[in-house]
């Protein structure tokens, strides 16, 4: 598959694992001598996929042949599937490596938590509830969450705990400490939402649930006065979207182009925003790939758009999206506001394996292919792109729907629009469980 800069980070320690609190009726009978011997395989593809394609061929100094022994002897220890599944993405996690992780097969349930939460500087905050569900009857936007099934949650962990409830061992239920925007804590239960699943036999679960958000996740802009305001929430677009966002920002002497939540996604479609971004070639970085180093270079396009830019960030923009934000603070080409990155960047690919179980069920691999070396020298992996100006929502923002980022946005731009009606513009939009 085409190389991406674009999937959160999936890091697992073995300790949660092993140590994590058991669902209510699951089981701790052990795996089958069948299951046993599945796991064994697909682990030992994981070994196999680092050891031929990660972009070091050193594999970061780590004594892979005796990590891939000490993990396979834990396969005896796996108390259930899940827990078969989550030693296998502890076996990657020890590359700390936030694009070389473990797609695991597609369930044949689907879940979903009826709420989202991202971070806010180090804390994590409900920032939307799905209407008509539990989620809805026992959160509120703007909730605090300081621990999530008694894991705490900040920003150090969030990306592990999000791939690791949501992904790897999603859950019917879950428990959450939170804390109000007037200080008020307490403890809730949410059951989620739970439906049966169409079998996949020739797709990995995130190509999936790509498809499924697709609609929600498009190319917006909408013109305000002297300036436009772009919301771009993932470099998965078709080309012509760009193209047309560029093309309403000429007509503008400001563009601001909001990549708060963005993940990134293709690397081609990095290389084309740049290039309409600036009126000269730009080098990205190098390209740190297994045998060589290659300078990567977005090419001028047409014409570009060439007034003010102002770049909106926070902890959920990574890869492609925080290695533009940072092209344009070294070249000095507009500013940046909002929160850190998500410090995410390696370019990855995505390998495609099976396992027979009752059939092929078909998983898969993440593994970086590339490290990337801006300008300044230096990597954004795990340091993510501090922004010129920080300006964070507290809960209470939160809550009252307000968006004062974008409104510091429009008053840089010299555009008339406050927090509350800045927080109505892009409007969530849950995309069908």
């Amino acid at each position: 598959m085409r190389s991406r800069f674009g999937i959160s980070s999936a890091a697992v320690a073995l300790g949660v694992i092993l140590s994590a609190p058991m669902l209510k009726g699951q089981q701790q009978a052990g795996l089958t001598g069948d299951d046993q011997a599945r796991f064994s395989t697909i682990l030992h593809a994981a070994y196999k996929d680092v050891k031929d394609y990660y972009y070091d061929p050193k594999i970061r100094g780590l004594d892979w042949e005796a990590r891939y022994e000490k993990y396979k002897a834990l396969i005896g220890r796996a108390r259930n599937v899940d827990d078969g599944m989550s030693i296998v993405a502890a076996f990657l996690g020890g590359l700390d490596d936030s694009h070389t992780y473990f797609i695991p097969p597609a369930r044949t349930s689907r879940f979903d938590s009826g709420y989202r939460s991202a971070v806010v500087g180090d804390n994590c905050f409900i920032t939307h509830i799905r209407p008509n569900t539990e989620a809805a009857e026992k959160l509120k936007v703007g909730d605090r969450v300081i621990a999530l099934d008694g894991f705490k949650m900040n920003r150090a962990d969030f990306h592990d705990a999000n791939y690791f409830f949501e992904i790897l061992t999603p859950r019917a239920a879950e428990q959450l400490d939170l804390r109000s925007p007037s200080g008020e804590q307490r403890r809730v239960v949410v059951n989620g939402i739970v439906r049966p699943a169409m079998p996949l036999t020739n797709f990995m679960d995130e190509v999936r649930r790509e498809q499924d958000v697709a609609h929600t996740t498009r190319s917006r802009v909408v013109e305000m006065g002297d300036g436009a305001i772009w919301k771009l929430q993932r470099f998965a677009v078709e080309d012509e979207a760009v193209e047309k966002a560029i093309g309403i920002a000429r007509k503008h002497d400001t563009l601001i182009l909001d990549l708060r939540g963005n993940p990134g996604g293709p690397e081609d479609t990095l290389k084309m925003i740049v290039g309409l971004l600036f009126d000269h070639d730009v080098k990205i970085g190098d390209r740190v790939v297994r045998k060589e180093t290659k300078p990567m270079v977005a090419k001028h396009r047409g014409s570009p758009f060439t007034g003010k830019l102002i770049v909106l960030v926070d902890g959920g923009t990574a890869s492609a999206a925080e290695i533009l934000t940072r092209v344009v603070q070294l070249e000095h080409r507009g500013t940046v506001i909002g929160d850190r990155t998500a410090g995410a960047v390696m370019g990855a690919m995505l390998y495609r394996e099976s396992v027979s179980m009752d059939g092929d069920v078909i998983y898969g691999f993440s593994v970086t292919m590339a490290n990337l070396i801006m300008g300044d020298g230096k990597s954004l992996e795990k340091t993510g792109v501090v922004p010129d100006e920080t300006v964070l929502p507290t809960g209470a923002n939160l809550a009252a729907g307000r968006d004062p980022v974008l409104a510091r946005a429009a008053e840089l731009a010299g555009v008339k629009l406050d927090a509350t009606e800045a927080g109505k513009l892009f409007p969530f939009e849950w995309a069908p469980i």
